[in-house]
């Protein structure tokens, strides 16, 4: 039976091996850190419970879950893992679930440019629904539980180089004072690090040879490892520098 709720991924990043599942269900709290094997997951609505297994993401908030049927769906990882309580859903019988705007970025990267998820406020309560609105040209995902407002953290670079996702916004020039020639520079949103995953929002790097051999254009998202440093771009607000990214791939 073909389920009609279902929010199908444009474009998705599935896992090479139960390795990887493994580790990422993990991190998204579905599994322990001692588990050595995938358990049963459920995926619950309206009084439904549904079998259904992770099979990779959209991007690093959005999962990609199969029914038994073969349909993709897209939620948020702390929604379903919501789901998993024994008494999840006691008192929601007669209300739907609500949904959110998904990103970005990863779910549209490989034909379309990024899209800042619009997320929704909070989520349906056992007897309360949400019902934000959808972003244009992004999947809808499951909205994730609310999270407290609190003074934003200073963010601790890591010292290494990582594993990173950006999305090209912008191709500029900033002057250079010991050349007669301005520097010419590429600004990222949505810039991610994988491993550790952090949320960076903006940085800039050098429009290298490197980088001008992709030929990228506004929207393209990439995916590659670099170092970074806390360096503000000239006469801009963005508060990061990427150095030396290699291992290029356009998403």
């Amino acid at each position: 039976m073909e389920h009609a709720f279902t929010i199908q991924p444009r474009a998705y990043t599935a896992f090479d091996n139960e390795t990887e599942q493994l580790d990422k269900c993990k991190e998204w709290g579905l599994l322990s850190d001692k588990a050595v094997k995938m358990k049963a997951l459920f995926y619950k609505r309206n009084g439904m419970s549904l079998s259904c297994s992770v099979v990779g993401f959209a991007d690093k908030a959005t999962a990609v879950i199969r029914f038994d049927n073969d349909q993709l769906h897209c939620i948020h990882p702390s929604y379903l893992k919501e789901m998993q309580a024994s008494n999840y859903g006691a008192k929601a019988s007669a209300a739907d679930t609500a949904e959110e705007a998904g990103a970005d970025a990863a779910a549209d990267a490989v034909e379309e440019p990024a899209v800042e998820a619009a997320a929704a406020d909070t989520v349906p309560a056992a007897d309360e629904v949400a019902s934000p609105d959808v972003a244009l040209a992004a999947p809808s995902v499951e909205a994730p539980p609310k999270k407290s407002k609190g003074k934003k953290e200073k963010l601790e670079l890591p010292e290494g180089k990582v594993s990173m996702t950006a999305t090209v916004q912008e191709f500029t020039t900033v002057p250079n004072n010991f050349s007669d020639t301005d520097d010419e520079v590429v600004i990222y949103e949505a810039v991610s690090i994988l491993d550790p995953a952090m949320e960076l929002g903006v940085a800039w790097s050098s429009h290298s040879a490197t980088l001008k051999k992709l030929e990228l254009a506004i929207g393209d998202t990439i995916l590659f490892e670099a170092k970074l440093a806390a360096k503000k771009l000239t006469k801009h607000p963005v508060p990061y520098k990427i150095n030396n990214p290699s291992k290029i791939q356009k998403a």
